[in-house]
């Protein structure tokens, strides 16, 4: 008889995977490394390969490849699009046993710079007092629920920002304008949000005509001969105006110097 010793060796599977991070920040470049892969496994000293593997929990796979143990991105994520993804992954030791698990991906928040800034009137009308409200600023941003300040800065179409002032989200004149001197005015004016990232534009107020009265009436002679017959012509009038092209209507009217109105028709 022979006698001999059998050893036994008992392969078991391995029991969990985990990932030292499931967040990753939005806008980052494809091919960022999300986490380090790892396993639970009884078998001490056994090695692993890890996989994307269809199945449960597998919905966004497409988004994210696996080097080694690193997961990666395998897209540029937009956090205001989509912040969640789901990939399955499976993790398979050296004896070809394996355990699969599904992971929750978070895409974090960046904060991102204003786009584009608006007002919500481009005008004023001629000889408004200083400090008269010409619109009210907005801004647009990715970012939900952010804040802005508004302030006026050197730079193209800066020319007139002296003639303005910013207070909150406010523009208003600093001057008082007049048509017939300049009809439009340009002001540069940057926003920038509650993560200090900005956003500049020019911005042209227009100013409005408004209707000024006449300011003197004028008449090409003023004397008429004696004996001349009842309506003859004495003079024609004209008047002053700061308006261009306006027209012009006369009359005789009470008030000093009237005293002679009966003996004249206009």
């Amino acid at each position: 008889s022979t006698t001999a010793t059998v050893t036994i060796i008992y392969i078991t599977a391995p029991t969990d995977v985990t990932l030292s991070s499931t967040a990753v920040a939005e806008n980052a470049t494809s091919g960022a490394a999300v986490g380090t892969l790892s396993a639970t496994d009884a078998d001490a000293g056994d090695t692993f390969t890890f996989a994307l593997v269809s199945g449960t929990g597998s919905t966004d796979n497409a988004s994210f490849t696996i080097t080694g143990s690193t997961l990666n991105t395998a897209a540029v994520f937009d956090f205001e699009t989509k912040n969640s993804y789901s990939v399955l992954v499976r993790v398979t030791d050296a004896g070809g046993l394996s355990f699969e698990k599904a992971f929750t991906i978070s895409v974090t928040n960046v904060n991102e710079a204003p786009t584009n800034m608006s007002a919500s009137a481009s005008s004023v009308a001629e000889n408004a007092a200083s400090g008269t409200t010409v619109a009210t600023l907005g801004a647009t941003d990715i970012d939900a629920g952010e804040t802005f300040t508004y302030t006026l800065v050197s730079g193209t179409g800066d020319t007139d920002n002296a003639s303005f002032a910013i207070t909150g989200s406010t523009l208003s004149t600093a001057a008082v304008f007049d048509f017939e001197t300049k009809t439009s005015y340009t002001v540069r004016v940057r926003v920038t949000d509650a993560g200090g990232l900005s956003f500049e534009k020019a911005l042209t107020v227009s100013v409005t005509n408004v209707n000024e009265a006449p300011t003197n009436i004028s008449a090409t002679a003023s004397a008429v001969a004696e004996n001349a017959a009842s309506g003859t012509s004495v003079a024609t009038m004209s008047a002053t105006d700061v308006d261009a092209g306006d027209t012009f209507t006369y009359a005789l009217v009470s008030g000093t110097g009237d005293t002679d109105n009966a003996s004249f028709t206009i």
